[in-house]
């Protein structure tokens, strides 16, 4: 019940550190709540809309009524299992622009720019171009996290990038090397058939060390002695216990839980801490604040002939899928079938891509429910870089209740005039010649539905989370008011305590989050250890030339 360092939990950015730290020669004690990953709705990609839905493997977090989408209550899952997110996620591998960290840099998390970062991407991943092409000297190729690309065997796949090129965007090879921006394949976390989460990249392997372990335990605050962590008070098969870190406390428990955990240590908005009976050790307004997602809406259409991934959508393909997964690790079962996507900018005078697409050969939703049409496709579109800030705060002082979640989305007026704009860009990209042999009629929004009127109504109904919160610990500088850890992600006011999960995050990053949460386990563990950074790389990334005048 004592190690050098005691890490809570076992998710994207925990996995890492603990493979990194334990490699060092350090004892590690990681501590998570959820149980094995076993079983092939989690290791099977194509089963993801599962785990996500399962009570097994998630918290279940619901969001508070939010306002301006008709008061419904939206679903914030965070992975409960070895992996965290990374198991039940959609796959999809995303390191972000270089701007987004150049942005973090300049917001005071000095040595997080894009220059800082690169050097570890590379180190995370063994990437594999799948022969689509990209450059090489971009990519890790030695790492523990394996990336890879679909097959793109459906033809509606390659549909979309072709309807990308012929709309007038660029193309791209790459999107996670020197050129984001434009139409391409997408990449993801799978290796050899099997989802590649943090836990089969990282854990499992760091588990196989002597110096690293993982206790099954629900933590219920950070013990903190004369204004140093020195451990975790946990329930440990239905005991109250003390875990001791003999050198330091890293929480990476995720943008929810993670600020939750530093409240409940007396951590936080004093008045706040106050209202709730807690003593307060550090007042840090920031810790639950800044809060972030990306909201996304599900653009369907109808197919003329039978081609997308609806023929499995029954008892007999769905067994068949299975089968051939089990067996062979082969088949759609193989794949998250987010194969092609895209990056654009909304406007002309936006610098860098906006808004992202991911294509899928089905008209499904999240939960698993298929369109009423039978065959379709659909594109996933959301803005990138909502102004709109919510926060997480405490029901109550009992580490037992779930926090208040507020994400206070479409907030902002710039919000509506986003997603307006990402509604019809997608139209007019499905109305391209490439689609012409495979589009029947929109199912959704539906065509009918034209005026900023109707589609604000479509909006409030219809907008979902791409499930990525962030930066409810903010990093920046030691003197700044709202920063919750310094560039090192040290917890300011308190000794021995970190954070290092997608809390820490300044601002979103475009894309999905699980590539930069590994990154902050990471580059978070080199800081925990004392170890230089990995030397910078200037590669340069390419920026459209006409930006300031052109939207594509």
């Amino acid at each position: 019940m004592e190690a050098d360092y005691v890490i809570v939990g076992a998710g994207s950015a925990g996995c890492a550190m603990a493979y990194r730290l334990s490699e060092a020669g350090k004892s590690v004690l990681v501590i998570e709540h959820g149980g094995t990953d076993a079983g092939p709705f989690i290791q099977m990609p194509g089963a993801l809309s599962y785990p996500m839905n399962m009570k097994r493997y998630d918290w279940g977090y619901r969001t508070e009524p939010e306002p301006h989408l008709n008061g419904r209550r939206l679903a914030c899952p965070r992975g409960k299992v070895i992996g965290g997110s990374s198991s039940i996620n959609g796959m999809v591998y995303v390191r972000g622009h270089a701007c987004d960290y150049d942005h973090w840099r300049d917001q005071g998390a000095e040595g997080w720019g894009y220059a800082d970062v690169l050097p570890y991407f590379k180190r995370l991943e063994s990437w594999d171009d799948g022969g689509h092409g990209g450059d090489p000297s971009w990519r890790g190729q030695h790492g523990p996290l394996h990336v890879g690309r679909g097959r793109m065997a459906n033809p509606l796949t390659r549909a979309f990038i072709e309807a990308g090129g012929q709309a007038g965007y660029q193309l791209t090879d790459d999107y996670n090397g020197a050129k984001q921006e434009g139409f391409g394949p997408f990449e993801m976390t799978v290796w050899k058939g099997q989802r590649w989460s943090a836990a089969n990249a990282y854990l499992k392997p760091a588990l196989k060390r002597e110096n690293c372990d993982l206790l099954r335990g629900l933590v219920q605050k950070v013990v903190i002695e004369n204004g140093r962590a020195t451990g975790v008070e946990a329930i440990i098969k239905g005991r109250r216990e003390v875990v001791r870190a003999r050198a330091e406390v890293i929480l990476a428990a995720s943008s929810i839980n993670s600020p939750k955990l530093l409240m409940l240590s007396g951590i936080g908005p004093g008045a706040h801490l106050a209202e709730h009976g807690i003593e307060l050790v550090a007042d840090r307004p920031g810790v639950g604040a800044n809060l972030q997602d990306h909201l996304e809406l599900y653009i369907q259409m109808a197919a003329s002939q039978p081609v997308s991934l609806y023929k499995y959508w029954n008892l007999f393909g769905k067994a068949w899928v299975g089968a051939n997964w089990l067996l062979n690790k082969q088949g759609p079962g193989a794949s998250n079938q987010f194969e092609s996507c895209g990056f654009i900018r909304s406007r002309a005078g936006v610098d860098y891509p906006d808004v992202q697409f991911h294509f899928l050969p089905i008209a499904v939703r999240y939960d698993g429910q298929a369109a009423a049409e039978g065959h379709g496709f659909q594109a996933h579109v959301g803005p990138m870089r909502s102004p709109s800030r919510g926060a997480v705060t405490l029901r109550s002082a009992d580490p037992g209740d779930d926090p208040v979640i507020r994400f206070n989305y479409m907030s902002h007026e710039d919000d509506w005039r986003d997603f307006r704009t990402c509604i019809r860009l997608t139209r007019e990209i499905f109305a391209q010649q490439a689609f012409a042999p495979y589009a029947r009629h929109e199912i959704q929004p539906g065509a009918d539905v034209r005026s900023d009127d109707e589609l604000d109504g479509f909006i409030r109904e219809h907008a979902e989370s791409a499930y990525h919160p962030c930066g409810t610990c903010r990093m920046g500088r030691r003197d700044d008011a709202g920063a919750v850890v310094d560039n090192e992600a040290r917890v300011i006011g308190v000794e021995g305590l970190r954070v290092a999960d997608s809390s820490i995050f300044p601002r979103i990053t475009n894309g999905n989050l699980n590539a930069p949460s590994i990154l902050v386990g990471e580059k978070v563990a080199d800081h925990v250890l004392g170890l230089p950074p990995l030397a910078p790389d200037n590669s340069e990334p390419w920026m459209h030339p006409d930006w300031r005048t052109s939207q594509r």
